[in-house]
């Protein structure tokens, strides 16, 4: 069993069901199939072929899922490229992964034609749409021209290798998480089987698709069952309730922040959202108070928390929605064909309450990290992946992340975990995001820091948080430092980039500006 072949059988089932529709633009399963073939042609006669890397440099649209598709029949290997990168980022990745062909949206022209004499291994460059640079870049309808409907015909199995998805990076520069398509299909299976994806289902891709829970969480489940898939471009709220509404939106996933912004549209409440069986959050933290403001205000109360990360496919825990309340806060429990363990520096399990560090084992996790053997042993040991990241599990077995070990703040010696914190923040009605990270400090090692976006109209000052935090708190971990700001920086994925929030506010301490 193959990706694309999954395509190609569903063509076969069902040919005139509705596949993909994005905008205006409808295709039926044998349409998007004839199209996936085409594509798959057309860069096989280019000389792609099993093994070859090939990059996307793409906003969401019907195009990056034909090209991610035309790339699994082929044996290829996706690169899907954050597309918020500085030129030395994406740069960075091209030369690292190998990529032959880079698949790029106008916008990013400028961009790429910066490298130009700095990516030797890119011998093709596709511009998706109209525009001018860089001007060596073929031109989508020149690729496409000519190119034969016909199965590509290549034999792929699934112990073929088909993505490398490079980490977010907020710790550090990205690495490779390399997957083959018996991995990233049982990613699929996993959600089809937690989430009860099925054929009628009409599958909202709204988070980036270069992220590995929006690409193989929930496109490959939806094509492996044969459902619908409505493709939006970029989030913006208003624009994502009336697609709910128009296109009968039944599951879609969502960051946490796509939540809370949502919810903040005025007249929420007018919209007919009643297609709506299941939905899914995950990729950050998700505010306890959001969660129940999501749950009373959607209309379904089947809600999952998805918890994972990149190299496990993503594969972690799971809360199912009849924990929402129950366990408010909660990571879950392992996802099927998952182990999960919470284990102290020794690797013995942590008792109940005891931070320790969340490792997993599954059939979904990556093979390893490309062209890094010691990243990749210092990562995958006896064949459990060893996340770096800090939590904690409770009597009843159930798994709650409380932070990466990088953004452990230690201060006169006590931990903090952020994201504990966080979630008071949140609590307060005034605060509409936060961060907590640690700044350097001469005699503690490190002070406890909030970083506060507050809602319109709010007018917060530091006396009122300080004294929120000190009722639910205990004193080492109540903030000493409060900013004030705008939006928080977050990754493409939805993350805050608490590496950028701890280098501004320490050069503010360091130079009083």
């Amino acid at each position: 069993m193959n990706i694309g072949g999954i395509l190609a059988g569903n063509a076969r089932r069902h040919p005139d069901k509705e596949c993909l529709i994005y905008g205006k633009l409808r295709y039926t399963y044998r349409e998007f199939n004839g199209y996936v073939n085409r594509m798959a042609n057309a860069m096989a006669g280019l000389g792609v072929c099993k093994g070859k890397k090939v990059a996307l440099m793409m906003q969401n649209s019907d195009r990056y899922v034909l090209v991610f598709m035309a790339a699994m029949k082929l044996g290829a290997v996706a690169v899907p490229i954050n597309f918020r990168l500085a030129a030395p980022e994406v740069e960075y990745i091209l030369n690292h992964s190998d990529s032959v062909i880079l698949f790029f949206d106008p916008k990013y022209g400028e961009l790429i034609a910066s490298l130009e004499g700095k990516i030797p291994g890119v011998r093709y460059l596709v511009r998706a749409g109209a525009g001018e640079q860089p001007q060596n870049a073929m031109e989508w309808d020149e690729l496409m021209a000519g190119a034969a409907g016909e199965e590509p015909g290549v034999d792929v199995n699934e112990c073929d290798d088909c993505e490398i998805l490079y980490t977010s990076g907020t710790t550090g520069r990205p690495k490779g998480a390399l997957f083959d398509h018996h991995r990233v299909i049982h990613v699929g299976i996993a959600i089809v089987v937690h989430m009860a994806v099925n054929p009628g289902d009409r599958l909202l891709h709204l988070a980036p698709l270069f992220h590995s829970a929006q690409l193989n969480l929930f496109l490959v489940s939806g094509m492996f069952v044969g459902a619908t898939h409505v493709v939006m471009r970029a989030f913006e709220p208003r624009a994502v309730l009336e697609t709910i509404q128009d296109e009968k939106i039944t599951l879609f996933f969502g960051v946490p922040a796509m939540y809370n912004f949502m919810l903040q549209v005025p007249d929420f409440d007018k919209y007919d959202l009643s297609s709506i069986t299941r939905c899914g959050y995950g990729a950050a933290p998700m505010p306890v108070d959001l969660v129940r403001r999501a749950l009373d205000r959607f209309p379904t109360d089947r809600f999952y928390n998805l918890c994972g990360l990149t190299e496990g496919g993503p594969g972690g825990v799971l809360l199912e929605p009849e924990d929402q309340l129950r366990k408010p806060g909660f990571g879950g429990k392992a996802i099927i064909n998952t182990e999960a363990r919470v284990i102290d520096k020794s690797g013995c399990e942590v008792a109940p309450g005891q931070v320790g560090e969340f490792i997993i084992r599954s059939e979904m996790v990556m093979k390893g990290y490309y062209k890094d053997p010691g990243a990749t042993a210092e990562t995958l040991r006896d064949g459990w992946l060893y996340t770096g990241d800090l939590a904690i599990i409770d009597e009843e077995g159930y798994i709650t992340l409380v932070d990466r070990k990088k953004d452990m703040i230690i201060t006169g010696g006590e931990n903090v975990y952020s994201t504990e914190v966080e979630h008071v923040l949140h609590r307060h009605p005034g605060v509409l995001e936060a961060a907590v990270i640690g700044l350097p400090h001469p005699v503690w090692g490190e002070t406890v820091t909030a970083v506060i976006c507050p809602r319109p109209g709010a007018g917060l000052t530091t006396e009122e948080i300080r004294a929120f935090c000190a009722q639910h708190l205990a004193d080492y971990k109540i903030p000493r430092i409060y900013k004030f700001t705008g939006p928080l920086p977050r990754n493409a994925s939805g993350k805050v980039l608490k590496r950028i929030l701890r280098d501004i506010y320490s050069e503010i301490r360091r130079t009083g500006k």
